[in-house]
C-alpha cells in the first residue's frame, strides 16, 4: 500500500492522466471528423436515431457518481474493449466491400482503432497502479465481444454510424 503512495506513483499517475486526457480529446476530434465523413460516403442522414442499433452497446454513465475511481476506470476498460473490437469489425467490412475506393476512410478508421487501443492500455496501467487485477486481461480483447450477426450492407452503413 505504501508504494501506492509513493510519489513516483503519483508522478506516474498524473502523467498517465494528462497524456489520456490529451489522446481522448484527440480521439474525440478523431472520431466527430470520421462520423461526417462516414456519413457522407456511405449516403446516411446524420440526424438519424442509431440509438438501438444492433451490436452496438449503449453508453451508461448514469451510475458514475455512485461508484469508485477504479469501478469506473473498468467501466471505461470494458466499454473502450467493445469499441476497438466494433471498430475492428467495420475496418474489415470496409476493406471487404469497398477495397481501394475508401482507402481514406479505412486509414481514418485504423487510425482512430489505433487511439482506442493505445486510450484502454493507458485505462489498463491506471488500474495496474490502483493495484487491483484486470478482469479478463489474459483474455484477447475480442474474445468478450460476441460473434457479429449476418447484417444487410444498411444495416451494416447503420451499425457502423451507431458505433461512432
Amino acid at each position: 500500500m505504501a508504494a501506492a503512495d509513493s510519489p513516483s506513483t503519483a508522478l506516474r499517475r498524473r502523467d498517465l492522466c494528462s497524456r489520456g486526457i490529451r489522446l481522448a480529446g484527440k480521439m474525440r476530434a478523431d472520431v466527430v471528423d470520421l462520423l461526417d465523413t462516414y456519413v457522407e460516403q456511405q449516403g446516411l442522414d446524420a440526424s438519424a436515431s442509431v440509438a438501438a442499433v444492433e451490436g452496438v452497446p449503449l453508453a451508461a454513465v448514469e451510475r458514475w457518481d455512485e461508484q469508485t475511481g477504479t469501478q469506473r476506470l473498468l467501466e471505461n476498460l470494458a466499454a473502450y474493449r467493445a469499441f476497438r473490437a466494433l471498430l475492428a469489425q467495420m475496418l474489415e467490412e470496409q476493406r471487404e466491400q469497398l477495397g481501394e475506393a475508401d482507402a481514406g476512410l479505412g486509414r481514418a478508421l485504423a487510425a482512430v482503432l489505433l487511439q482506442v487501443s493505445a486510450f484502454a492500455y493507458h485505462l489498463k496501467e491506471l488500474l495496474r497502479l490502483e493495484s487491483r487485477g484486470i478482469p479478463g486481461e489474459e483474455e484477447e480483447e475480442e474474445d468478450g465481444a460476441p460473434p457479429p450477426p449476418r447484417l444487410s450492407l444498411f444495416e451494416q452503413k447503420l451499425r457502423g454510424q451507431g458505433v461512432l
